[in-house]
């Protein structure tokens, strides 16, 4: 479930919840957690978080003494440590007392204070992982959200790549291309611009440019001065704003991070705003379909719009 906007709220509830907070002691794993043992050691460390697609880095920064001669002790860190997560198909951050930790915790970080308190990492079904000392993935794209141009600019140029041969509805959960689309985001987009999830994905982006025109563009008033413009020029207008598939991606995934605590509250598990957002993901009266990779499609077809290939329809089910 966690896409890129669950993902970069994650990190600003990190980022809240630690500031001013210092942590101390050694990083602790559960013990059936397969993931990779976290070697820091620190006194006194901060914590601070950031988000690219669908990744979360923390990053654990020594905090430095006030006596200038004082030596860091053996086995303490005296470098920031990165640990990049990615968070599978139910993990997210906690921060709680000690004897309030919750069962699935599996990597954890104490403050130094009593009562002591814990940011845990937690993960029902453990398909989330983390790397210590590590760097957003290589073979990632540009965060759809927070790196738009970039994002736009890797789709067009390599719109020639087999992997604009798939449906589209595939297409957007390929991260090298899609950077934190996900299940619930690529039915919102394509439901939005009435797209059939299994045309061509290369039939549906060519013909967009690298560069987003409408991103900056001038006032609206500005724009009713232009007496040249026709008002078919402008109706023509409107509808292409309104069929790029690629500034959806990066819009609709920011309306969900502008409900802020909402779309990601891990204390109180209030998803009724987002719930209300939704307009095709799980809705009533909506489709659904397995993809070729097995992920349950909704959507909603428009007359005269077949899919384009034979797919066994599932009955309405609750997704991944």
């Amino acid at each position: 479930m966690p896409e890129g906007p669950e993902l970069h709220l994650a990190s600003l509830y990190v980022n809240k919840m630690c500031e001013g907070v210092v942590f101390t002691g050694s990083v602790q794993k559960s013990e059936v957690s397969k993931s990779p043992d976290v070697p820091f050691t620190s006194d006194a460390y901060r914590i601070t978080a950031a988000s690219r697609g669908k990744e979360v880095k923390l990053t654990l920064t020594p905090m430095k003494s006030d006596e200038p001669k004082k030596r860091v002790k053996a086995g303490q860190a005296d470098q920031p440590m990165d640990i990049v997560f990615r968070f599978g198909m139910s993990g997210f951050f906690r921060f709680t007392s000690e004897d309030q930790l919750p069962k699935h915790s599996h990597l954890r970080f104490y403050t130094k204070e009593k009562p002591c308190r814990v940011l845990s990492f937690v993960d029902v079904r453990r398909f989330g992982s983390w790397q210590p000392n590590g760097a957003w993935q290589p073979g990632r794209g540009p965060c759809i959200m927070f790196e738009y141009k970039s994002f736009r600019e890797n789709v067009v140029s390599n719109l020639s790549n087999h992997a604009f041969d798939r449906p589209i509805c595939e297409a957007l959960l390929n991260q090298k291309y899609f950077n934190g689309i996900g299940n619930y985001l690529r039915a919102e987009i394509l439901f939005r611009l009435d797209i059939p999830p299994f045309v061509s994905a290369r039939s549906v982006l060519e013909g967009l440019d690298s560069d987003d025109f409408c991103e900056n563009e001038k006032p609206v008033k500005q724009e009713n001065a232009d007496k040249k413009k026709s008002g078919r020029a402008k109706q023509k207008k409107v509808k292409e704003e309104s069929g790029d598939l690629l500034r959806l991606c990066h819009t609709v995934p920011l309306e969900v991070v502008n409900q802020g605590g909402k779309g990601y509250d891990p204390e109180k598990q209030d998803y009724s705003d987002f719930e209300a957002w939704l307009q095709c993901y799980y809705v009533e009266g909506m489709k659904s379909i397995r993809d070729h990779n097995g992920r349950t499609m909704w959507f909603k077809v428009s007359p005269g719009q077949p899919i384009l290939y034979d797919m066994q329809s599932h009955p309405r089910q609750k997704t991944e």
